[in-house]
Parts: C-alpha cells; structure tokens; sequence
C-alpha cells in the first residue's frame, strides 16, 4: 500500500526540526515556573491542558480552519480579515511577536520549498504562524481536520518539551504528559470545526499574565 504523501508533508510541518525558532517560545510557561505557579508534572498537565481548552481550542483552531478553507478558494480577503484576527487576539507583545515571528520564518522556508504565495508574508506584521501554516496544509493537500490536529500537537510538544527543560521534568514524564493530553486533540478539533464565527474567541488570564510578567524577567533561557 502507497504511504499517503499528504500525511509525510504534515508530519514535516509539525517536526520539531522545522527551522522556524518554535524551540525559542514557552509562551509564559517560563515565568511561570519562575514564579512558582508549576512544579510538578500535574501542574503542568493542568497549565497546559488549560492553554490547549481555552485559548488555542477556542481561538487558533477555528481560525485556523477558516484560513484553510480561504486559502483553498483564493479568497485573500478573508485570509487576511482571519489573520489580522488572530494577531489581535494575542494579549501580550511577546505572544504577538512569536506569533509574527514564527509565521514570517515559516513564510520564508514556504518560499523555498516552492510555495510562491508565501512570499508577500516575508515581512507583513500580521503574518501568523496558522496564516502559514494553513497555507501549506492547503496546498500540500492535507485534510483540514487532520492539519488543525497536527498544529495543535506541534504546539502542545514544544510546550512539554518546555516544561521538561523548565520544571524540570523527566523525559518519561514529557511523554506521559504527551500521551495524555494529546487524547483531548480529537474532540478540540471536532469543537472547532462547528464552531461559529459569533463563539470564536478565549483567554486565558495566567497566561496573559505570566507573559506580561515574562517580559521583564531577569534571567531567562526563552524568547517569550
């Protein structure tokens, strides 16, 4: 049986190894420890499980499927309105950095693996990492439920790789909190896909606030 080639370009997407500096963001998870809030490996399960329900389930994944399904019938317009829309959802500068950081990189490796409509990306301030992301999901001919799913799994295994450097935590640890967790993806894909334009929107109040303090943190080892 002939190995799907849509299924091999996302599993490229989602790699850690991807040169697009996600390894660089804790997303607040950083101050976090510093401060004391997570300790363990259960809080971490909770910090993330939290992050993962409210903000990216609620925000990242149904824009997400929007701007697949505006790249896919070249409507621009909409692509950029659900871009413009996601960069104004991140609550602090550092995530809107990261976000414009991260979507602008993939932008420009999108470029050189021959997707030219990536190119007007390269320096637009309302790039994000979905904006991009969808593009190649949609033009690499991933399935759209199967691309959301694979974006928030490449968010939640940095985070977790985050967490075992920050905590710290032990590797087996990371990977029963990445087997754990990952079993909400599914059913989070599932909300998103027949959510309405009227209910997209989250927060996450610690998160917000653990960015907000990242930023003036003394001695870190990440970007946001």
């Amino acid at each position: 049986m002939a190995t799907d080639l849509a299924l091999l370009r996302l599993l490229q997407l989602v790699s850690p190894s991807l040169p697009i500096g996600m390894y660089s963001y804790s997303q607040g998870l950083e101050r976090a420890v510093e401060d004391g809030w997570i300790t363990n490996a259960d809080q971490s399960a909770d910090w993330l499980r939290g992050v993962l329900t409210n903000a990216l389930a609620r925000v990242d994944a149904p824009i997400m499927a929007r701007l697949y399904d505006a790249w896919t019938a070249i409507d621009m317009v909409a692509v950029e309105s659900w871009s413009r829309t996601l960069a104004a959802c991140r609550e602090t500068a550092e995530l809107r950095a990261e976000d414009r950081q991260t979507g602008q990189a993939l932008a420009r490796l999108l470029v050189n693996l021959e997707l030219p409509e990536a190119q007007d990306w390269l320096r637009r301030p309302d790039a994000t990492l979905a904006t991009l992301f969808s593009l190649a999901a949609s033009r690499w001919q991933i399935d759209k439920a199967d691309a959301m799913a694979g974006y928030l799994w490449g968010w939640l295994e940095n985070q977790v790789l985050c967490a075992v450097k920050l905590v710290p935590l032990g590797q087996v640890a990371g990977q029963r909190l990445l087997k754990d967790l990952a079993g909400d993806i599914p059913g989070l894909v599932k909300q998103a896909l027949s959510m309405a334009d009227d209910d997209i929107g989250g927060s996450c109040f610690g998160l917000a606030l653990a960015s907000s303090r990242h930023e003036m943190q003394y001695s870190r080892l990440f970007r946001s």
